[in-house]
């Protein structure tokens, strides 16, 4: 994933998923984002950041995830890996360039205002938590509080809202999110205690483009299928189900939360079915809204001409499903290819991204109100 210099002077006014937007020079973009001259002048500038997988062993995984990345996956069954986190037991590495081997903390705590522009001071840590994940075994059936849960989320934790894109799936597959209608706490832990939990889970099979977004308070589940996953920074889990699992590493089941979990599920959520992409765009790629809440935005872009991404003075993050390509910014070029994640800072404002033939990348922008646990 190299470098080399270009000549990225003259374009055209370029549009994100706002509305239009010019290629950004570091010196507009640092001041959009609150930073100084000073600051700039003696600290290495931003660009566009590439970080390195972190990959967990989780007892449903698979090895379907050395088709998306190239990093070599560690023995095992691998469930998920973390493409961008700041969670301080797995912090990400910036991949190459000057800045190569710096946590995402790091540069959080050195460049606040390069990094996150107007929302600097907003967060004590990197808002959202990016993961591909190979559910090969069913995950288990679990929950996660909202914010407002404060009683049942742990010091410096945040509640959990977080939205999935199916990337492999067939006929076997399947999701579960939301509970059946006339379910209640009551013949919901009866069918936990009788192991017949699938019966009150709302499901259907996916397919690969799917969008689910499944919010804090939401029962849910995935079997057999591989997914992009957003979320909100948090590890907040209540287990009410675990299909049996016995954990290989342990030779035990893993322990349930079932009163914890019966305390912050919505009963309300009912059949959550997969999202339908707003505000398409086809010229000149194909630009789709899919998720916009509170927590976090994604958009779809899928084609092979040239197209703007990013927004001035602003943090974005972009991941790779598909394809390769280039970033052009401020005379530079920096590579991608499937599977990669790559921070945009707030510095950085609107690049160019050239396809090598047809790509497909998620643009992802943060929350807009202040999270500080």
């Amino acid at each position: 994933m190299g470098r080399r210099n270009i000549d990225v002077s003259g374009h055209a006014l370029l549009c994100d998923e706002h509305g239009p937007f010019a290629p950004s020079r570091p010196s507009t973009a640092a001041a959009a984002a609150g930073g100084d001259v000073k600051q700039t002048m003696n600290q290495t500038p931003l660009y566009p950041l590439r970080f390195e997988p972190i990959y967990q062993y989780r007892l449903w995984g698979g090895r379907r995830l050395s088709d998306l990345l190239s990093a070599p996956l560690p023995d095992g069954p691998i469930g998920e890996a973390w493409l961008l986190s700041d969670r301080e037991d797995h912090r990400s590495l910036v991949a190459e360039g000057p800045l190569k081997g710096k946590t995402i903390e790091q540069l959080l705590k050195q460049s606040p205002g390069q990094l996150l522009g107007k929302q600097a001071g907003h967060f004590t840590r990197f808002p959202l938590l990016l993961k591909f994940l190979d559910v090969s075994k069913s995950l288990s059936v679990q929950v996660h509080p909202p914010d407002w849960h404060m009683e049942l989320i742990p010091a410096g934790e945040t509640g959990k809202t977080e939205a999935w894109v199916v990337l492999e799936a067939d006929a076997a597959s399947r999701i579960y999110a939301g509970l059946t209608p006339g379910t209640a706490a009551d013949n919901l832990r009866g069918a936990i205690a009788s192991g017949r939990v699938e019966d009150h889970l709302a499901s259907f099979t996916p397919k690969a483009g799917d969008g689910v977004l499944v919010r804090a308070g939401t029962v849910h589940s995935l079997s057999g299928v591989v997914v992009f996953e957003v979320q909100e920074n948090s590890d907040v889990t209540f287990r009410l189900y675990d299909w049996e699992h016995i954990d290989p590493a342990t030779g035990r089941r893993r322990p349930l939360q079932v009163d914890q979990a019966l305390a912050c599920v919505d009963f309300s959520k009912v059949a959550i079915r997969p999202v339908v992409p707003m505000g398409v765009e086809t010229t000149p790629v194909t630009r789709e809204r899919l998720f916009h809440c509170d927590q976090f935005g994604v958009w779809r872009i899928t084609g092979e001409a040239p197209f703007p991404v990013g927004k001035e003075g602003t943090p974005r993050v972009l991941v790779c499903l598909s394809g390769k390509g280039h970033l052009e910014y401020y005379g530079a070029d920096y590579g991608f290819g499937k599977g990669d994640v790559v921070l945009l800072p707030a510095v950085v404002g609107v690049c160019r991204c050239r396809p090598d033939g047809a790509v497909c990348l998620l643009q992802i922008s943060l929350p807009k109100g202040s999270i500080i646990p």
